[in-house]
């Protein structure tokens, strides 16, 4: 099982992006698990090493830099999020679910 995580503003709206993209890939034959976390907890979250794939929403991109290096201490991939594939509708899951599947 591969693990990807969503690191955005405050984990609300990811969340629900991060269950209907895992859904989507399940139904594809993926394993592959999306999460999400709120940008104060990423740097943590990437320090636990617990994820595949790091993700940052449109609305941190701000904080991309600093997240990327706590990704690459871990060496760890990490990519920003194009706004298109950051809403919750079809189109939406399945650029998110393309960009999860070419990096992870």
């Amino acid at each position: 099982m591969k693990k990807a995580l969503i690191i955005c503003a405050g984990g609300m709206s990811s969340s629900l992006i991060a269950k209907k993209t895992t859904d989507y890939l399940k139904e594809k034959g993926e394993n592959i698990e999306l999460d999400a976390t709120s940008q104060s907890q990423g740097t943590k979250m990437i320090e636990k090493d617990e994820f595949d794939l790091y993700l940052v929403s449109p609305q941190t991109r701000m904080y991309f830099s600093s997240l990327e290096k706590a990704a690459n201490k871990k060496g760890k991939p990490i990519v920003n999020i194009p706004p298109q594939a950051y809403v919750p509708i079809t189109m939406g899951i399945e650029k998110m679910a393309k960009l999860i599947e070419d990096n992870i």
